[in-house]
């Protein structure tokens, strides 16, 4: 069994791609479909971006031929955070109960990850990010409350949103992964303004909560060369490490964010200002 792999291009390339060229090698469309999961292998710094929602039955985390080992999380550590309804995650038979934008960790060396809902009529929404890891971090619950919310930006730039950080050096340890997610405040569509790039880490972000007759503007390229992608509801963008990574939507939202790379530090970008955008 193989997932769907994506391969890395340069700037060069990347400033010659049409509208369909931009989607087929950056969007995610195919996320968040029931009982099954949904994996995407980027070669920038060998992360996935997933999902699973366990309508029907459980759901155990497969392991894919892409990976030449005996389980998923052989040589990988996971961020899982839940979007939907109430869920379980039980890792190695420990179990955690997983509200709406409650995270779980799974470290290198976890075999077996069990997903599940407590409602079929309100399934859980795992989105899954996993990059490879180099040392064991134990498994871990984090609540919304417990995630650091800072507050940022303003209603009079229309980017007034709240930063929750999860998985990261002050929160719950890992070897290279750094994870969280922002909602906008009503009337706010910005994220990520004014934007930066981090050439340590490629990102990816996944949008939820936008309505579906609403869409998000996602902003991509290098700082004197942007591009943009539109994108819906529960799907997710691969941002290189040498991309901006912000967006614009027609009513507020929420997205997730992951990164790996060279280091864990959350403040470690460059940062571009907004008259210098191109």
């Amino acid at each position: 069994m193989m997932m769907n792999q994506r391969y890395a291009q340069s700037p060069k390339e990347v400033s010659g791609l049409n509208t369909a060229g931009l989607r087929e090698n950056f969007l995610i469309e195919d996320l968040m479909q029931p009982d099954q999961f949904n994996f995407t292998y980027s070669h920038y710094d060998r992360a996935i971006v997933g999902s699973v929602v366990p309508v029907n039955s459980e759901q155990e985390l497969p392991v894919y031929d892409n990976l030449k080992s005996d389980y998923f999380l052989e040589r990988r550590e996971m961020g899982i955070i839940n979007v939907g309804g109430a869920g379980q995650v039980t890792i190695d038979g420990t179990t955690y109960d997983v509200s709406k934008l409650d995270a779980v960790f799974a470290g290198k060396g976890s075999k077996q990850v069990v997903f599940k809902s407590l409602s079929t009529d309100s399934p859980a929404l795992f989105y899954l990010y996993s990059v490879p890891a180099h040392k064991e971090y134990p498994h871990q619950l984090i609540r919304k409350e417990n995630a650091s919310p800072t507050t940022l930006g303003s209603s009079a730039t229309a980017n007034e949103r709240t930063i929750y950080k999860y998985i990261h050096l002050e929160g719950a340890r890992s070897s290279q992964l750094v994870m969280g997610l922002t909602i906008l405040a009503t009337g706010s569509v910005w994220n990520t303004m004014p934007s930066h790039v981090h050439d340590r880490r490629m990102e990816a972000y996944f949008y939820f909560d936008v309505p579906a007759d609403q869409v998000v503007f996602h902003m991509m390229g290098q700082p004197q060369e942007t591009r943009h992608i539109v994108v819906k509801n529960n799907q997710a963008l691969i941002s290189p490490p040498w991309s901006i990574h912000s967006g614009g939507g027609t009513s507020n939202y929420g997205f997730i964010w992951a990164m790996g790379g060279e280091n864990l530090v959350y403040s470690d970008i460059d940062p571009i200002a907004i008259k210098d955008l191109r």
